[in-house]
């Protein structure tokens, strides 16, 4: 009996061994990123390549999960119904949260509610295009009288009703006065094509997929629908400077956590995403991809989503394009 007090009365000295061990920042583990649209687009492709830094940077692997379908919705969804423990991240498009709750009468989140926001990713500017062997035009001031000219009016494809594609290229129809037909097409795989065999005339796509026929002469860039002229086209104006001051908002897309994770891990994942994004060699390498890296505090990030909704709203009004 005498032994057994004077062992418990050691143990009692002792610290106790659950609570001494302390846990491991954040992250300790593989971190889940998900991505709501097909491998090998625009959105897959960047995701990976900041996948890449951000593994570098914490020595944890980043790990993409591909969730694709309803217009990005079930990766965004994905996102919202998480563990909020900082294991579960994702990229997400504006198109998700501005747009799609105009477009779908009953979403699977809510845009305002359900997600902590970290950073914007990055710019996926539009450009006004035109096929050069078809349309003479070498300025939109210069499409607009042509077309204006053509009794059975001008068509612009799109990849979809109520894409940042078909809302450009109809606000532009309407602010310009033109008679116009959309047509739609499963991307611009099909609309290139349409473009260079003189079936459409014009399209505000999204310019990472006309590097090649940009620079092959085959389509003519006349603005892109950025603030400021893109540095891979320093000659071609903004829509702004074209007259079009509406049509300076193209899409973009950026990291999200659910809401609930720990404001601690939303503001290292924030830090570590401007650090990786400041890197000149990456970012001229993205340029080159057709679109601008960008990095902000989760702050600069609501802010721009509340700046732009109604702007968005009121292009979705403009189109005609109505909820599903």
């Amino acid at each position: 009996m005498l032994q057994r007090r004077r062992l418990i009365a050691a143990s009692a000295t002792l610290p106790l061994a659950a609570p001494a061990l302390a846990q491991r920042p954040w992250p300790n583990r593989p971190v889940r990123v998900i991505v709501g649209f097909p491998p090998g687009g625009s959105l897959d492709v960047m995701t990976r390549l900041a996948c890449e830094q951000m593994q570098n940077r914490l020595g944890q692997s980043f790990y993409v999960e591909t969730r694709s379908g309803a217009s990005g919705n079930i990766g965004t969804e994905a996102i919202a119904r998480a563990t909020p423990d900082g294991y579960t991240i994702g990229t997400v498009s504006m198109h998700n949260l501005l747009i799609n709750p105009l477009l779908f009468r009953r979403l699977p989140y809510d845009p305002q509610r359900d997600f902590a926001w970290i950073s914007a990713m990055w710019d996926l500017p539009n450009v006004a295009a035109v096929p050069a062997q078809h349309v003479p035009a070498r300025t939109l001031a210069e499409f607009i009288a042509w077309a204006r000219e053509r009794p059975q009016g001008v068509s612009f494809g799109s990849s979809g009703v109520g894409t940042t594609i078909h809302l450009s290229g109809a606000y532009l129809m309407a602010q310009a006065g033109l008679r116009a037909e959309h047509v739609t097409f499963r991307g611009a795989a099909q609309t290139i094509p349409a473009m260079l065999s003189g079936d459409i005339q014009i399209a505000v796509d999204n310019l990472a997929s006309y590097v090649g026929v940009i620079q092959d002469n085959r389509i003519r860039p006349l603005a892109v629908t950025t603030q400021e002229r893109w540095p891979a086209l320093p000659d071609v104006p903004t829509m702004a400077e074209a007259g079009f001051s509406g049509l300076s908002y193209g899409p973009w897309h950026m990291w999200a956590a659910p809401a609930g994770t720990p404001r601690a891990v939303i503001d290292r994942l924030s830090e570590e995403v401007r650090a990786a994004f400041s890197d000149t060699a990456l970012q001229q390498r993205v340029i080159g991809m057709g679109a601008r890296l960008l990095g902000t505090t989760p702050e600069a990030l609501q802010e721009r989503l509340d700046r732009e909704r109604p702007i968005w709203g009121e292009m979705v009004r403009i189109s005609g394009a109505q909820p599903e």
